[in-house]
């Protein structure tokens, strides 16, 4: 089987080589590391090979510092410190990620947070967009504003009951960007692959007890479904182990109210029913004036 170690030194050069180059991660399907850790075992049955036996000697060759890595896993775990003091090594973090700057299709100014790191209850848009970008906080424009109402009609108060983040950390590129003005664009498949670790590595600190994924771009990120959100609204998801509701995006909330009031108010509602049942979730009191918003 000369072909398979062959296969390894040219992975061990590209590993080394992209270390090299400032990198720590590696994103690969799941397909590709299925192969790759199928590699040792078959070099293992190949008779007389190094990996059938114990070797004779300890390795020499250089040391990989970049691992690789499917591109759900998180970046590098900081096990110490506080929950704020966490997520602050991970903003920095996110703010030179090589994978998310080599794209060359996100902006310059990182979107990373916001609220308190251990609530029970996170919110997860899509990406920043232009007033997002300019005051560095997710979810402060229209939109934002919108999703503050839902908040406070909940009981809970913003930021101090609540932890919202997005799946991408920087406002996407239309064209090469220099005039953009406040045009916003939905991340690509692309974008969404190198920067989901940062919101897997949030969700590992903040440990909240129910998520909410706005929007269908938000679920494809966090939850690797596509489709509509009407259709997966009003249930809870699973991510390993912390339920998740996927509701409408406050965005489409906003286009349906400005294009008909009376749709408008019917998703409003259906929003208000995905929330309702986060509040039984959480344990927290509901109103019968609560329960007939938007009715």
């Amino acid at each position: 089987m000369p072909d398979l170690p062959d296969a390894l030194a040219l992975l061990r050069d590209v590993l080394i080589h992209r270390r090299d180059a400032g990198e720590r991660t590696v994103a690969v399907t799941a397909a590709a590391l299925d192969r790759l850790r199928g590699l040792r075992h078959r070099l293992s049955e190949a008779p007389g090979h190094a990996l059938s036996a114990e070797p004779a000697a300890p390795v020499t060759a250089p040391p990989v510092a970049a691992p690789v890595v499917e591109k759900t896993a998180p970046p590098t775990p900081v096990s110490v410190g506080d929950e704020a003091s966490r997520i602050a090594a991970l903003a920095r973090e996110a703010e030179h990620c090589p994978t998310c700057r080599g794209l060359g299709t996100l902006r310059d100014t990182m979107v990373f947070s916001v609220g308190n790191p251990a609530a029970d209850l996170m919110f997860v848009g899509e990406a920043p967009g232009f007033e997002e970008e300019n005051q560095r906080e997710p979810f402060v424009g229209p939109a934002g504003q919108k999703l503050t109402q839902i908040i406070r009609a909940m009981g809970l108060r913003r930021p101090e009951d609540v932890y919202i983040s997005n799946i991408v950390k920087f406002r996407p590129k239309e064209g090469d960007g220099r005039f953009q003005g406040q045009r916003n664009r939905k991340p690509t498949p692309e974008e969404m692959a190198a920067s989901v670790k940062y919101v897997l590595a949030e969700i590992e600190v903040v440990r909240p007890r129910v998520i909410v994924a706005l929007g269908a771009t938000a679920m494809e990120g966090l939850l690797g479904i596509s489709g509509s959100v009407s259709r997966m609204r009003n249930r809870f998801q699973d991510f390993n182990g912390t339920p998740v509701m996927v509701t409408y995006h406050p965005s489409y909330l906003l286009r349906q109210e400005s294009q008909s009031p009376d749709q408008g108010k019917g998703d409003k509602r259906r929003v208000w029913e995905d929330m309702l049942l986060v509040m039984e979730k959480l344990g927290l009191p509901v109103s019968d004036k609560q329960r007939g918003y938007f009715l």
